[in-house]
């Protein structure tokens, strides 16, 4: 019989939940608007509920043997524990694979989402065959997965890669203030909050990402500077990145990659301005190939890897 991996990514906006095998194929998923609760028994019973349906949709084909879960925080993956989740702040603290496992009946494993992404591109996407690889996650926040021979760095306590909380507006006191309580923070200028709520002014109404990418591309020069400058800020906080790192290649994912070269083109220019010389050389910038299926697929190799050790 099939083993199969149930892979939830748990976002700010969206939770999606896939039942998938262990060579990728995803056989069935789900899509619904996150839970806006400020309860952890409920996110968690909705993550339950979108599991049993896929359990139920794939009887035929395999049994369940574990489901992996990408969330919007900072993890401690040995304890299971959500550290801290600014987008789902009643998860602050959540032992969520023991949540998950009395729930389910079945192996759990937790990974932040971006680093979830970062793995799938590198297993089946955009960075695959590559040892030493950054992905960013432009949407509701700005996340960042940083791998290096063929490991995810997580840091001491699961914060590394927060690229989003990396200072570009350093010394600016009108800046904007960000939730982690710093000013001018990358995720207060790139978000895709930030740059849907930027045009609100002009249009009458907040537009949608994909609204924002065609107005650039039929050449509406407000949406096309704002593109431009969220592709600068990402590469001014990508610099130090590739100068200590030296990775062979930058995905850039998210709602905002969309964009393609209207964000990508102005991000390595301010990369090649303010990186080591030489770095920005050997780091391809592309956009992430497997969309919104990455941070799943992510989890999924993840899980494979574990329930195997």
């Amino acid at each position: 019989m099939k083993k199969i991996v149930l892979a939830c990514d748990l976002g700010g906006t969206n939770l999606r939940m896939a039942a998938i095998d262990r060579q990728g194929n995803i056989l069935y998923r789900t899509k619904r608007d996150t839970p806006k609760s400020d309860r952890a028994d409920e996110i968690v019973r909705t993550i339950v509920e979108e599991a049993n349906e896929c359990r139920e949709a794939i009887k035929p084909e395999g049994k369940v043997e574990a489901i992996a879960a990408a969330v919007p925080a900072t993890v401690s993956v040995e304890r299971g524990i959500l550290m801290k989740s600014p987008n789902v702040p009643c998860l602050d603290g959540f032992r969520m694979v023991a949540a998950l496992e009395n729930e389910l009946n079945i192996k759990a494993v937790i990974e932040n989402d971006a680093n979830a992404a970062a793995v799938g591109e590198n297993w089946l996407g955009a960075s695959k065959g590559c040892r030493n690889s950054i992905m960013v996650t432009l949407g509701t926040g700005v996340g960042g997965g940083i791998i290096i021979n063929d490991m995810v760095l997580r840091g001491i306590d699961g914060t590394a890669g927060e690229i989003g909380h990396v200072v570009v507006e350093q010394g600016d006191r009108f800046a904007a203030v960000c939730r982690c309580g710093h000013r001018g923070c990358l995720e207060t200028v790139v978000s895709a909050r930030t740059v849907t709520t930027m045009l609100a002014p002009l249009l009458g109404a907040p537009p949608t990402v994909a609204e924002v990418v065609a107005r650039a591309r039929d050449g509406y020069a407000p949406a096309s500077r704002i593109l431009a400058d969220t592709g600068h800020h990402v590469g001014v906080a990508l610099a130090g990145l590739c100068t200590m790192l030296t990775p062979r290649r930058i995905v850039v994912g998210g709602e905002l990659a969309q964009a393609g070269e209207l964000l990508l083109e102005p991000l390595h220019a301010a990369l090649a301005a303010a990186a080591l010389p030489g770095t920005t050389r050997t780091a391809e910038v592309v956009v992430a190939e497997l969309a919104e299926h990455a941070p799943v697929l992510g989890a999924l190799a993840l899980a494979l890897d574990r329930c195997s050790a």
